[in-house]
């Protein structure tokens, strides 16, 4: 298998509401909200009318990219034996990704994200981990990690604990290591450990322009350049509207953005903008089209609603 995405697995749930939904619930408009009580989940939950529900999750939404584009790739995301829980497997499959988890009755659900759509078009998260953040390395498909060319984790994921111990034996029996920093508050969260990570143990590191000047304090994206050298591994860098760069040993290259796009939704742009370097990067791509693939899928996927192309 080319690649093998650890990640957390949630369910995206799609509701269309009214404004005062919004209001009565006290939810941040246009933003996400972290719920930690599965009863405060089921409260927003019992009233509404489901239209859509997708297998999402950071890596989940890049492997499920990279299998759009024809490659052999595979997932593995603790679910429980629920409902949402089939509805996840069920949406793998349907996108030809390997699903390497065997799901049973767990005390925390599946992962679920809520997306509230009001008139307007704006949408509204509310996730709940639930049994996604609970990984730990007996989750792990070992002979599924060797046999793949890179495995690919996401930041999202890292927590002390049981699964800082599945990163830790993803990393000992994989070949090659790619991660995502995923989030600001991520780093910034484990910065001694992320750092650790970038220097020591990964081959591949995608962020974007927010997160890697947290991770290294730098005072100037010339700051950014030195590190990307001096660590020499293969550091990707998004950094909106002045495009991407890619830093390899000593190897710059930089592209810009496609113009005139019609934005509709931001979500999943670096998810797909991975998606399409990757996958440039297992087919013998130069540096300067593995950049202008991810910039191609990015542009596709903010032009619609969703994750998904």
């Amino acid at each position: 298998m080319k690649i093998l995405g650890i990640g957390n697995a949630i369910v995206d749930v799609i509701c269309k509401v009214e404004d005062n939904f919004i209001m009565k619930n006290n939810l941040p408009k246009g933003l996400m909200k972290l719920i930690f009580e599965e009863v405060e989940f089921k409260e927003l939950l019992k009233n509404l009318k489901i239209e859509k529900t997708i297998s999402g999750g950071s890596v989940a939404n890049s492997i499920v990219g990279l299998s759009q584009l024809g490659n052999n790739v595979g997932f593995i995301g603790k679910i429980s034996d629920d409902n949402f829980g089939a509805k996840y497997e069920e949406g793998l499959k349907k996108e030809k990704v390997n699903f390497f988890y065997s799901k049973k009755k767990e005390v925390l659900p599946t992962g679920t994200c809520l997306i509230l759509v009001t008139p307007d078009s704006e949408r509204t998260m509310c996730t709940y981990l639930g049994t996604a953040g609970k990984i730990n390395e007996n989750d792990l498909n070992i002979t599924a990690i060797q046999k793949s060319d890179i495995i690919f984790l996401e930041g999202y994921l890292w927590d002390e604990g049981d699964p800082k111990k599945a990163f830790d034996k993803a990393i000992e029996n994989g070949k090659k290591i790619a991660m995502s920093l995923s989030d600001k508050f991520c780093v910034d969260r484990h910065k001694p450990q992320f750092l650790e990570l970038v220097k020591n143990k990964l081959d591949i590191i995608f962020a974007n322009e927010s997160e890697i000047t947290s991770l290294i304090d730098a005072k100037n994206f010339d700051d950014v350049i030195l590190f990307g050298k001096e660590i020499k591994k293969h550091l990707i860098i998004t950094r909106g509207e002045k495009g991407a760069i890619s830093i390899n040993k000593n190897n710059i290259c930089e592209v810009g953005v496609k113009k005139n796009l019609k934005i509709v939704d931001l979500t999943g742009a670096g998810d797909l903008f991975a998606a399409g370097y990757l996958h440039g990067y297992i087919n013998q791509f130069s540096q300067k089209e593995c950049l202008e693939k991810g910039t191609e899928m990015s542009s596709k996927i903010i032009q619609q609603i969703g994750a998904r192309i």
